[in-house]
C-alpha cells in the first residue's frame, strides 16, 4: 500500500447558499433552467456526504476508498442493516436547509424549475417517473458540473468512480436498494433505457456498482442545444416546402391527415403513386398540422439516434423510399408508438415487414402542372411568360418544383436574362429521373411545328395529341370520364406509315411542344427468346416511365403489339402472354406512349381499341414532296436559280430519304468549297434511289 498514489482527503462539503444558481428567468433559458435543477441535487449531495463521514472512521483516510482497512470493516459489521429496517437505516437525515428526497423538490418531473426547463418537458412526453427524472438527473451531473465528481467519488467509495452507480442513485433519490419496483426501472425495457436516455454500463459488475450514464445528445438538448445527433451527419434533409392547396380531391386527404396528425402519434405507410408524391403530400399534411419533422434518408444503422432525436424535439419522423429489402427498418420503426413514423415508397406495404402494421394509406398523385405550386417557388420571376402552359406537362412531387425553380433561377442568371418559359422547362426536365437511358435512346428535341410538312389531317391530330397531355388530369380525373377498370390516365397514340414519312420527327415534334425529352425504345432489342425475359425487360422500361416526365417512342411496334395467334406451340403461347402483359402494362401507364409501325395491319385490334388517336402518315405526294426539298434547303447556301420542282416531280421520295437527298449534295458542295448546285441535289436523289434498289430516271431503260 505504501506505493499507491496519495489522494486528497474527502472535498469539504458546503450547503449552497449565496452561490446557488439563478432560477431560469422570464427568458426561459434550458441551461440556466437546468443548474436550478442541479443545485438542488448538490444540496441532496451534500446531506449524504455529511450524513456519511459523520461516524464513518477512515473519513479522513488520505488513502480511502483504495483499500479496506480493519476500521472500515468493524464499521460496516456494526452499521450493518437487518430485517425489514434497511430502508430506515439506509435513508439518511435531511439537514437543515435541504431536502430529504429528491422527488420532494420543486426539481421534480411534474414541477418545472423554469420556463426553459426542457427535462420537465421530456419527462411529461416520454411518460417519466418522478423516480425516472431524478435518476436521470443523478446520472448527467458530472456532465454538467464537475464539482459532483470527486463527491460521486467518495460516495461511492472509490476516488476512480466519479460517476454515479445504480446503488448512489438509489440512495440520493431515498428509494431502498432492495426495492424490486425501483431497480425495475434500470431494466433494459424501462423507459429510460428504452429510449435511449440512459445507459447502465458495466454488466460484469453486481448491479449496485454499476456505472450510469446519460447520452450527450441529451445533455445537450437539455442545455439548449439543438444541434442534431453525430451519427445522424450526412443523414438528415429538410422537408420541402408545402405545395399551395388547389381544391381538389388531394387537398381534402392531406386536410384530413393533418387532423389525425393533430391528436397525437401516428405510424403510417403512404404508397406513393409516383416518386415525390407522398413526400409532397405529408409536407402539406405536417404543415397543417403544426408539427415538425425529421426526414431521413437511409437511417437503417441510426434508428435509435433517430427515434431518440425526435423524442427530445417533439417531432415525426418522415423516411421516404425504402431500401431494397425493407423488414427490418419497417420493424424498429414502427415499434416506437411514442413517435410519429411516417413512412413513403411507391411498393405496396407487405404485412411481412412488421408485426405491427402502420395505417396504410394511398397518397395522392400530383396533377400535371400545378401552376400555383410553381408560382409560390417562382415568385415574380414567374410574370414574364405563360407560366400554366410552360408547367402543364410536368408532375413533379416532393422538393423538385422548389429546386426546379432555383435551376431555373440559377440558368437564367448565367444566360443574363430573366427566367423564361425555357429556363423552367429545362429545369423541370432536369429534375426527372434518368433512368430511362440505360433502356432507351434519349432525344433532347430541338424541332418544332414548322419542321413538320405534313397534310392537315395528321398534322391537326398530332396538335390534338399534344392538347390531351396537357389536359388529361382536368377531364379524365376532375371530370371523371376515365374508363375505370384500373386504366390510367396516360395518353397513347400511333402512327402508321411508311419509312421516312416523318413518324419519329412528330414525336419529337410533340414532346418538344410539351417541353419533355424523348426516349426511343428499339423493341427488336427488347424481345428476348427466353421465357418471361420479354416482359422483364418492358416493366423496367415502364417503371422507369412512371417516375420520369417524357415521351416514351416504341420503334418497331410489331415486334411486340403483333396480331395474336392461334396457339400450335410454346412459342404461340409464349408470344401471346407477352402481347397480353404488354396490353395490360399500356392500360395502367400513365405516361405518354407512342407506338410507330410501317403497316397498321400488323397491330393487334386489342391494342388499336385502347389508342387515344391513330394518326396515319400518308406517303407523300408531288406538292408534299416539293415543300419537303424547299424547307431542307431553307439554310443551305445554294446557287442562284435552283428550282427543286423537277426533283419532286420525277423522284417518289419521303420526307427522310429528302433529307438524305440534301445532305449529300450539301457534302458535296462542301468538298468543292462552293455552294450547292443542281446536280449536286439531282446526285443526292439518285443516291437515295440506288439504296433503295429503285431504278434511278435516266439511268438504264429511262
Amino acid at each position: 500500500m505504501t506505493s499507491a498514489t496519495p489522494v486528497p482527503p474527502p472535498p469539504t462539503v458546503h450547503t449552497p447558499g449565496t452561490d446557488r444558481p439563478p432560477a431560469a428567468g422570464p427568458s426561459g433559458d434550458p441551461a440556466r433552467a437546468l443548474l436550478v435543477r442541479l443545485g438542488v441535487l448538490r444540496e441532496r449531495v451534500t446531506s449524504l456526504v455529511e450524513h456519511r463521514t459523520a461516524d464513518d472512521p477512515t473519513a479522513d483516510d488520505p488513502l480511502r476508498g483504495l483499500y479496506l482497512p480493519d476500521e472500515a470493516v468493524h464499521h460496516l459489521l456494526r452499521t450493518w442493516p437487518s430485517g425489514t429496517g434497511a430502508s430506515e437505516t439506509a435513508e439518511p437525515p435531511a439537514h437543515a436547509g435541504s431536502p430529504a428526497r429528491l422527488d420532494d423538490t420543486p426539481g421534480r418531473a411534474g414541477s418545472p424549475a423554469g420556463p426553459g426547463d426542457r427535462l420537465a418537458r421530456l419527462a411529461g412526453r416520454a411518460r417519466l417517473t418522478e423516480l425516472d427524472t431524478a435518476v436521470l438527473l443523478v446520472a448527467l451531473a458530472p456532465d454538467v458540473d464537475r464539482t459532483f465528481e470527486p463527491l460521486y467519488g467518495y460516495l461511492n467509495n472509490d476516488v476512480s468512480r466519479r460517476r454515479a452507480t445504480v446503488g448512489l442513485a438509489l440512495d440520493l433519490c431515498g428509494v431502498p436498494e432492495h426495492a424490486a419496483a425501483a431497480r425495475a426501472r434500470f431494466h433494459p425495457s424501462a423507459p429510460l433505457r428504452a429510449l435511449g436516455m440512459l445507459e447502465v454500463e458495466e454488466p460484469e459488475r453486481p448491479f449496485l456498482t454499476r456505472s450510469l450514464r446519460a447520452p450527450d445528445r441529451l445533455i445537450g438538448h437539455l442545455l439548449g442545444d439543438d444541434t442534431p445527433d453525430a451519427g445522424l451527419l450526412g443523414l438528415l434533409l429538410p422537408m420541402p416546402d408545402p405545395l399551395p392547396a388547389a381544391g381538389t380531391d388531394a387537398d381534402a386527404f392531406v386536410r384530413r391527415l393533418a387532423a389525425r396528425l393533430h391528436e397525437g402519434p401516428l405510424t403510417a405507410y403512404l404508397r406513393e403513386p409516383r416518386e415525390g408524391d407522398g413526400l409532397a403530400a405529408l409536407a402539406f399534411a405536417l404543415d397543417a398540422a403544426g408539427v415538425d419533422a425529421l426526414r431521413c434518408t437511409e437511417p437503417a444503422d441510426h434508428v435509435p439516434e433517430l427515434l431518440r432525436e425526435a423524442r427530445l424535439g417533439d417531432r415525426a419522423v418522415v423516411v421516404a423510399g425504402l431500401p431494397e429489402k425493407p423488414g427490418p427498418l419497417v420493424r424498429a420503426l414502427t415499434a416506437a408508438r411514442d413517435v410519429t413514423v411516417l413512412l413513403t415508397d411507391p411498393r405496396p406495404y407487405d404485412p411481412h415487414w412488421s408485426p405491427t402494421d402502420p395505417l396504410v394509406l394511398d397518397a395522392p398523385g400530383r396533377r400535371a402542372g400545378g401552376a400555383a405550386a410553381w408560382r409560390a417557388a417562382l415568385g415574380t420571376d414567374a410574370d414574364g411568360f405563360d407560366l400554366a402552359t410552360a408547367v402543364a406537362p410536368y408532375r413533379l412531387g416532393g422538393d423538385r418544383i422548389q429546386r426546379a425553380a432555383h435551376t431555373a433561377r440559377a440558368l437564367a442568371a448565367f444566360d443574363g436574362t430573366p427566367v423564361t418559359a425555357d429556363h423552367v422547362r429545362l429545369a423541370a426536365r432536369r429534375q426527372s429521373a434518368s433512368g430511362l437511358e440505360s433502356h432507351a435512346r434519349r432525344i433532347r428535341p430541338a424541332v418544332d411545328w414548322r419542321d413538320l410538312v405534313l397534310p392537315d389531317k395528321p398534322l391537326v391530330q398530332l396538335r390534338e395529341l399534344a392538347l390531351r397531355a396537357r389536359h388529361r388530369d382536368r377531364v379524365l380525373g376532375d371530370w371523371r370520364l376515365s374508363a375505370g377498370g384500373g386504366r390510367g390516365r396516360g395518353v397513347l397514340g400511333l402512327f402508321a406509315g411508311e419509312s421516312g414519312t416523318g413518324k419519329t420527327l412528330s414525336a419529337e415534334v410533340v414532346a418538344a411542344d410539351l417541353g419533355l425529352d424523348l426516349y426511343v425504345v428499339q423493341l427488336s432489342s427488347v424481345v428476348d427468346k427466353y421465357v418471361g425475359e420479354t416482359e422483364k425487360n418492358l416493366e423496367r422500361i415502364f417503371t422507369e416511365a412512371d417516375r420520369t416526365d417524357a415521351v416514351l417512342l416504341f420503334d418497331e411496334a410489331d415486334a411486340v403489339f403483333g396480331k395474336r395467334s392461334e396457339v400450335k406451340d410454346a412459342h404461340d403461347k409464349y408470344a401471346n402472354m407477352e402481347s397480353a402483359y404488354l396490353l395490360q402494362r399500356l392500360e395502367s401507364f400513365d405516361g405518354i406512349a407512342l407506338l410507330t409501325t410501317n403497316l397498321r395491319a400488323n397491330i393487334d385490334e386489342a391494342f388499336t381499341r385502347r389508342l387515344d388517336l391513330v394518326v396515319d402518315f400518308p406517303f407523300p405526294d408531288a406538292e408534299q414532296r416539293l415543300a419537303l426539298w424547299r424547307h431542307g434547303l431553307s439554310r443551305v447556301p445554294c446557287s442562284d436559280g435552283i428550282d427543286a420542282e423537277p426533283l419532286a416531280r420525277e423522284f417518289e421520295l419521303a420526307g427522310g430519304s429528302i433529307r438524305s437527298a440534301v445532305v449529300t449534295a450539301a457534302y458535296l458542295a462542301a468538298g468543292r468549297d462552293d455552294t450547292v448546285t443542281a446536280d449536286d441535289l439531282l446526285e443526292g436523289a439518285r443516291r437515295e434511289y440506288r439504296k433503295a434498289g429503285r431504278l434511278v430516271p435516266g439511268e438504264g431503260g429511262w
